[in-house]
């Protein structure tokens, strides 16, 4: 499903024209929901980095979600696996920033930022291996999200567009109820667990009225 189709699907099925801005919205909130919720495993990348002498904070991508995994590379090629950890792990466990060696442990310690621990004693390689937020279906036109699982994006907006219409609470739960049955099979496709298509296409419709 691409946006064009999206797009068309909320308002057949809302029964209601909304404004180009009325349908992103509803989209990107659906697509917040989604992404928040569920690690998809099809987004997901590495990037290398550098953490320096004497700084123990890591600089975080602009795209972000979550964290699979962050290591030091050594000159040889060989990875060494940091743990992670809260916040405050690191700041017990490493209580004198001043004490420094190879990191060990990091912690997600604000949207710009990981913290790693201790702090590191030479400048080292690093490669983190994360989730990322893709660029939305309403700029790019088409995504991973409205090609394999467009019942979870579908389901998402229309709850979003019906709220937005104040319309009936039982029409709101049935779509919350188709929400949360794709964002399941969403969920076990990350947990390795779905190894087929098996919710990409068809919408059980009901008109708003």
């Amino acid at each position: 499903m691409n946006y064009t189709q999206l797009k068309v699907d909320v308002q057949d099925i809302c029964e209601t024209t909304f404004t180009d801005d009325q349908l992103a919205m509803f989209t990107d909130q659906a697509e917040q929901k989604i992404y928040n919720s569920v690690q998809i495993p099809a987004l997901r990348k590495n990037v290398t980095g550098i953490v320096t002498a004497d700084n123990n904070y890591l600089d975080i991508p602009s795209d972000f979600l979550w964290s699979y995994s962050l290591a030091v590379i050594d000159g040889d090629g060989d990875y060494s696996y940091l743990i992670n950890k809260d916040v405050n792990f690191i700041r017990e466990a490493y209580p004198k920033p001043a004490s420094t060696g190879l990191p060990q442990h990091y912690a997600y310690f604000n949207d710009d930022a990981f913290i790693v621990g201790p702090t590191p004693d030479s400048g080292y390689t690093v490669e983190l291996h994360y989730g990322y937020y893709p660029a939305s279906i309403v700029t790019a036109g088409t995504t991973w999200l409205g090609d394999e699982f467009d019942s979870a994006l579908l389901n998402g907006a229309l709850i979003e567009a019906i709220r937005f219409m104040k319309g009936e609470p039982d029409l709101v739960a049935l779509y919350e109820r188709l929400y949360v049955q794709a964002i399941g099979l969403l969920k076990n496709l990350g947990d390795g667990k779905l190894r087929e298509d098996a919710y990409r296409s068809g919408q059980y419709k009901v008109a708003v009225t």
